[in-house]
């Protein structure tokens, strides 16, 4: 029974490193695309805070999709006048990273 409670908590613990790690590396892809010239974690700069956008879209079944096409295409009117740019270079792994990322902040 030990062994089991510690392989579980030992599970638990790489499964939360991995996630801090892909975390991090998702956050280098934003800075490396550019999201950072323009969002910021809490606080609105030209475009919303990840937070803010995360807590827009919470209740929507398909956000992480709705957000992967908007980071895609770019987008206008959503958050206001000024546009989104798309970021059509990226790949679909990258796109939907960013986007579920991006719904990870809390407010």
């Amino acid at each position: 029974m030990r062994t089991q409670v510690l392989l579980g908590l030992l599970w638990i613990g790489a499964c939360s490193q991995a996630s801090a790690a892909d975390s991090a590396a998702v956050a280098d892809l934003a800075k490396a695309s550019g999201c950072f010239s323009c969002h910021s974690a809490k606080e609105k700069i030209v475009g919303p805070a990840f937070s803010s956008i995360a807590e827009k879209y919470a209740g929507e079944k398909d956000a992480v999709s709705t957000l992967t096409q908007s980071i895609q295409r770019g987008s206008q009117g959503k958050w206001g006048r000024i546009a989104m740019p798309a970021h059509a270079s990226l790949s679909n792994d990258e796109l939907k990273s960013l986007a579920t990322w991006v719904m990870s902040n809390k407010p």
